[in-house]
């Protein structure tokens, strides 16, 4: 069977030019970086209607693999397209850290990718280096201000800002700055989160334009003062220059799928540890421009979903029409207690036992008032009895079904599904679950209790400390967003299937006031992955041609 790669390298992609020309868009709207990527200025996207149909692809809750959801929010806009519909797909810009960690890329696979992908997976056009950049300049600014003077009376030992850097590095969670004398600052116990975990990449996916990033990046608190008041960049003097930063970032990256499909891939925000989205701007822009755009968010239900349609929606005027849930035979029985090993041999016990946890997904999306479709992703180890037990199965639970082969067959194997969404798009009756108005701890009980299904809320002291401090200083009844495990719709990666009267606990708050809300950190979730023993740098290589292997 071929590789990612090589099935990359024998699609025939068009010059993105003549993509952007179909979709109507003028050539002094584009920024070209080579022949087949191509950056759509920002500014467009408020002044095209929106006149496109939104559909948002989301999963059960995944194996440690994942489940396929980019290759199957990009199979799907591919088979809309081959229907005669006008379709383009938004995703998030991959990260290096998983690139090289466990899970390799994220630009799809098989027959159902978007291209040139070595380029997508790697630097790309240096978006997520400029939200390096831009986050570490705040950083280096904030010891800066303390080595001369302090004007702010900065609480050294309550600096919130962390540096950042675009990599799995676990010994980077943790850490002192300023060893070496005076010269070299005050030393300070700090710490790293990874770029995709930055309050500077939540900011460039949710502004709508540079001038509202610049807002953004002003309201961001870095710390506290001596007397207890918060620390903007705003008072560092320095929004402008890191707006300077982003200036091209801010800006969707156009490529193609493998089928000259278009697709926006723009902003890059985990949804276990941030809003698990691509950015708004990118999404405007495709509603002004097609019937029908697919918007992959991160993880299941319980993270980038929830978040899409309880945060993002409301802050962008978005309204989804249809929701597709991502499932698979091997998710099913790894729910149903089988070990990940075994998961290839059929096991219909297993598999009826862990389609509870997609019961649970399926009910989740429904309580916000969007029709539910659930794209049975087929690996070759699915036997003709699981699949047709699955069919019958999901019906039963009241939603629509279609076995999805886009990995293989690209278009054509997802032509079933794109029929089954476009039935359904007028159905929706969309409204958030929680009000954006609410105090933080109501806003946690409602997503505990609907959406994890948990018995109750616990904060430790920390947590309240935390919350009580934000409540004094104005932020008490921002939006939340839950960092938490994506193995389990509990907080504990350990609880598969569908937990329920579980206990789920808080265990610190951290204010991002310039993206506009409030990260609840649960369990054990890390704001910086490591890599594990055997990453997927492990497989990747160059040759003295420049042809890369193992990037999938």
């Amino acid at each position: 069977m071929l590789s990612d790669i090589e099935i990359a390298r024998t699609a025939k992609l068009k010059p993105i030019n003549e993509i952007a020309k179909e979709l109507g868009l003028k050539e002094e709207d584009l920024k070209n970086y080579g022949k087949y990527i191509a950056k759509v200025s920002h500014k467009l996207a408020e002044s095209l209607p929106q006149k496109g149909k939104l559909i948002i692809v989301t999963a059960m809750t995944p194996t440690p693999a994942g489940e396929g959801k980019t290759t199957t929010s990009i199979s799907l806009s591919m088979a809309l397209n081959k229907l005669g519909y006008k379709s383009i797909v938004t995703l998030r810009e991959p990260s290096l850290g998983p690139v090289f960690g466990i899970k390799g890329g994220a630009a799809g696979g098989g027959y159902a990718q978007v291209l040139p992908m070595e380029d997508i997976n790697l630097h790309f056009t240096g978006d997520i280096h400029a939200v390096s950049a831009a986050h570490n300049l705040i950083s280096a600014m904030i010891d800066s201000h303390i080595r001369f003077d302090n004007e702010l009376n900065i609480d050294v030992t309550r600096i919130t800002w962390p540096r950042t850097i675009d990599m799995n590095d676990r010994a980077l969670r943790e850490i002192v700055i300023g060893l070496g004398g005076h010269a070299n600052g005050y030393p300070r116990q700090d710490r790293f989160v990874i770029t995709a975990a930055s309050e500077i990449m939540a900011i460039l996916c949710l502004s709508k334009d540079l001038m509202d990033l610049k807002k953004r990046v002003g309201n961001v608190v870095v710390g506290w003062s001596k007397d207890g008041k918060p620390v903007t960049v705003h008072e560092l003097g320095i929004e402008g220059a890191v707006a300077v930063l982003l200036k091209d970032a801010i800006n969707p990256n156009l490529v193609q799928t493998i089928e000259n499909t278009p697709a926006f891939v723009h902003g890059g925000p985990f949804a276990n540890i941030a809003h698990g989205t691509n950015s708004i701007i990118a999404t405007k822009l495709a509603l002004g421009l097609a019937e029908y755009v697919v918007t992959e968010t991160g993880f299941g239900s319980d993270l980038g979903a929830e978040k899409f349609f309880d945060f993002v929606a409301p802050t962008a005027g978005f309204k989804p029409a249809v929701a597709v849930i991502v499932a698979t035979i091997r998710a099913m029985k790894y729910h149903g207690g089988m070990p990940l090993k075994d998961i290839s041999q059929e096991n219909l016990q297993a598999l009826e036992k862990g389609m509870e946890n997609l019961k649970v997904h399926i009910e989740n999306v429904k309580k916000y008032g969007l029709p539910v479709v659930v794209a049975l992703n087929r690996f070759a180890s699915d036997t003709d009895r699981e699949i047709s037990y699955v069919l019958e199965a999901v019906k039963s639970f009241g939603a629509e079904v279609a076995l999805n082969e886009g990995f293989a067959k690209g278009s054509e194997g997802a032509l079933d599904l794109a029929r089954k969404v476009v039935e359904v798009t007028d159905e929706s009756k969309f409204k958030p679950l929680v009000d954006l108005g609410l105090p933080v701890k109501e806003k946690l009980q409602i997503l505990a209790r609907e959406i994890y299904r948990a018995k109750e809320v616990v904060f430790t002291k920390e947590a309240l400390e935390d919350l009580k401090k934000l409540e004094k200083v104005g932020y008490g009844n921002l939006p939340v967003i839950v960092a938490k495990t994506q193995y389990s719709l509990s907080d504990d990666p350990t609880k598969l299937g569908a937990p329920k009267d579980h206990t789920f606990t808080v265990r610190e708050f951290l204010l991002s006031a310039g993206a506009g809300f409030v990260v609840a950190v649960s369990g054990e979730i890390m704001l910086m992955p490591g890599l594990n023993k055997r990453p997927n740098a492990l497989n990747i290589d160059i040759d003295e041609n420049g042809n890369i292997v193992g990037l999938s």
